[in-house]
């Protein structure tokens, strides 16, 4: 248990390697805690085998872990372990949705997304609508009198938007450019009364609160290993059990089949269906060692500590009369993400001059491309906290950001 997240530190390896550093990129990734370390170093010294088929001792103790690894995610989120697939991150489970679901799809039905969506759960659905002659549809943002955007989405417009032709709603849960938290249930809701798919973009969301899918009531849902503390290159796709079964397999190959012949093959069940391949087994079991960590913490510690400093970052940011944030501007309806501009000074020149302190952050129109465009924007400065940073950090960015200041007068 952590008792003081202001002491989290000590348990991130990087921090005893780089003492100075100022770590705002958690957005992106968060860094790696040392128990998720122990758990995947652990399998790699201790059981390192292939799982579910061997019929050896080391090839069992990996198979345990990996499902119980499965077991642990499931309930972080109140799902059955049969409705847990292991995928390499957010991007392939949306993919693997969009090719997945195409068959049941027909020319003048539509698919509705929202204007803040990242690239990986816009492509594959522009891709799937050119392909059946489907139209794509956007939730949009209210407009604001004053700046133009509220930087929430028009709930009034979902009643509209999603209709009886409505086949796929995908939105994101929590907006990794603005740190908006969107209306989920009212937009499931909505798209319930239709029969509509409803699935939930949730990387930006899974580290910092608590998700439970039935209370959601959701179809499907995604989230990264590596933005959670967990490992690069495996996440996770959740689906209802009678989804799952009704979706066709993405990758095709060992363990995701039942029976095969030289001219045709059947699927094994759920989820292993949809795990071609030798898995990212240490991904897996590290993954299910950044779920017991983030437990082990407790929401509600990690909420308060990220609302503290969110709180901080945002005030500072006002502050400066030349600071322009591009968001939400209260704590309310977000996490702690905060993207801004600062005067006229280009996001790259503001990022390098950081970099000389230390601090990271992250520039650039962040895989939303569209919604920088709709904002009139090249790009922003994004700094987002994960449970290691501390006031400490944000001062220093303060610091750092009046030194670039200083250059460009």
């Amino acid at each position: 248990m952590l008792l003081n997240l202001k002491e989290c530190k000590i348990c991130f390896p990087i921090f005893q390697k780089h003492p100075n550093l100022v770590y705002l990129d958690s957005a992106s990734s968060t860094q790696t805690p040392q128990t998720v370390l122990d758990a995947v170093n652990d399998y790699y010294i201790n059981y390192r085998a292939n799982i579910h088929r061997g019929l050896y001792d080391l090839s069992g103790t990996a198979t345990q872990k990996y499902e119980e690894a499965r077991k642990t995610v499931g309930k972080f989120i109140s799902a059955s372990s049969k409705e847990i697939v292991f995928t390499s991150g957010t991007t392939h489970g949306l993919n693997l949705l969009a090719s997945g679901v195409q068959n049941t799809l027909q020319p003048g039905d539509n698919i509705v997304l929202t204007e803040m969506e990242h690239h990986a759960n816009l492509i594959p659905w522009q891709k799937i609508a050119k392909k059946k002659g489907m139209e794509l549809r956007f939730i949009p943002m209210n407009r604001e009198q004053r700046t133009g955007n509220s930087y929430e989405l028009g709930v009034s417009d979902i009643e509209n938007l999603i209709d009886e032709k409505t086949k796929i709603v995908s939105f994101t849960l929590v907006s990794n450019t603005l740190g908006t938290i969107n209306p989920a249930e009212e937009i499931i809701a909505r798209a319930k009364k239709i029969g509509a798919i409803t699935i939930v973009d949730a990387a930006q969301a899974m580290a910092h609160m608590p998700i439970d899918v039935k209370i959601l009531d959701c179809d499907f849902m995604v989230f990264s290993g590596h933005k959670m503390y967990g490992p690069t290159g495996i996440g996770v796709l959740y689906g209802k059990k009678e989804r799952l079964e009704a979706l066709e397999p993405f990758f095709y190959g060992g363990d995701m089949v039942r029976s095969v012949s030289y001219e045709d093959a059947t699927w094994a069940d759920v989820p292993e269906k949809f795990e071609g391949g030798t898995p990212n087994i240490a991904g897996a079991i590290g993954l299910g060692a950044a779920v017991e960590f983030i437990q082990s913490t407790g929401f509600d510690k990690i909420q308060n500590h990220e609302t503290q400093l969110t709180n901080k970052l945002i005030n500072q940011l006002n502050s400066i009369p030349d600071a322009r944030i591009i968001g939400l501007n209260s704590e309310e309806k977000r996490i702690g993400v905060v993207s801004f501009l600062l005067k006229d000074i280009h996001p790259h020149d503001v990022a390098e001059i950081l970099n000389r302190d230390q601090v990271c952050v992250r520039t650039g129109h962040h895989c939303t491309m569209p919604l920088m465009k709709k904002l009139g924007l090249p790009g922003t400065v994004r700094a987002s906290v994960g449970i290691y940073n501390t006031e400490d950090d944000i001062d220093k960015l303060f610091a750092s950001l009046a030194r670039v200041m200083a250059v460009f007068k």
